[in-house]
């Protein structure tokens, strides 16, 4: 047993603050993005579940808008494009399967 505060926090890329967990066939992170930060589109064949716990994050999943608030959550299918704005300072959970090996 461990604790979320005992793994270092990572910039994997500006205003996404992340710890993240692994196992052998998924990936957990936590993410802290402030306020105006950014994901541009992309895709990777990982599934990505994505739970909001704070604040209002505005998603294109697959050429859709949606705007996540407290208590949403997406599951994004593999090899499906999406792109991120944190509209407000965001908390979020997001879940990979198989596990993110860019990431370790």
């Amino acid at each position: 047993m461990d604790h979320i505060n005992n793994i270092p926090v990572q910039e994997l890329r500006p205003g996404f603050l992340g710890r993240l967990i692994h196992g052998q066939k998924a990936t957990m992170s936590m993410w802290d993005i402030k306020q105006g930060s950014r994901m541009d589109t992309h895709q990777h064949v990982h599934e990505q579940i994505t739970y909001l716990l704070e604040g209002e994050l505005e998603m294109n999943i697959g050429g859709v808008d949606y705007v996540l608030t407290p208590g949403c959550y997406h599951v994004i299918p593999s090899n499906v494009p999406h792109s991120a704005f944190a509209r407000t300072d965001v908390k979020v959970m997001d879940f990979f399967s198989p596990a993110r090996d860019d990431y370790r």
